[in-house]
């Protein structure tokens, strides 16, 4: 019993075949992102301990603003791989560093080294040198970044963003 492939049979056919590799392609990146967390990048971490820059870099008794390349990037990160933190030196071995994002919505804070302060322009949050909360709308002090120091290298831990979120692990800046 041969059945002839009829005009409508093969419009069928040929439509469930079209919407097949449209779902097939839509499918793709669909899969990739959803087991990327598996597959992971190698020699990426975003556990890892970052250097500053020297000891000499950051004078004793300032704040100075330093960069630092983000551990987990991608070639089309560009200049955003690049992030900045303000670096204090407290005394001797002892510093603070600070992520450059206020406590309320994230702006950058800049360092005002005449008054001791630093002061957020998008709603008025202003925060002592040691980066406490000294008035305006944020609710707590500056984010710290836990560091330690490598011989003559100030180095600091910049896998995550200093949030309270990561302040519930547990976490303590690092010293010496």
């Amino acid at each position: 019993m041969s059945e002839s492939l009829s005009r409508r049979n093969a419009l069928m056919k040929l439509g469930i075949l079209i919407n097949g590799g449209i779902a097939a392609l839509l499918a793709v990146p669909i899969v990739g992102y959803l087991l990327s967390p598996l597959r992971g990048k190698a020699g990426q971490s975003y556990d890892a301990w970052v250097p500053l820059g020297p000891l000499t870099q950051f004078p004793e008794g300032q704040t100075r603003l330093a960069k630092f390349q983000n551990p987990a990037v991608s070639p089309s990160d560009g200049q955003t791989a690049e992030i900045p933190c303000w670096v204090r030196r407290v005394t001797g071995q002892t510093f603070q560093v600070f992520a450059i994002n206020c406590a309320h919505l994230g702006c950058p804070v800049r360092w005002f080294a005449q008054s001791g302060l630093f002061m957020c322009p998008c709603h008025g949050g202003v925060y002592y040198a040691d980066g406490s909360r000294a008035s305006g709308p944020p609710e707590r002090g500056l984010f710290e970044y836990p560091y330690r120091i490598d011989g003559d290298q100030l180095v600091i831990h910049a896998g995550e963003l200093p949030t309270l979120a990561a302040d519930a692990g547990g976490r303590k800046p690092c010293v010496g």
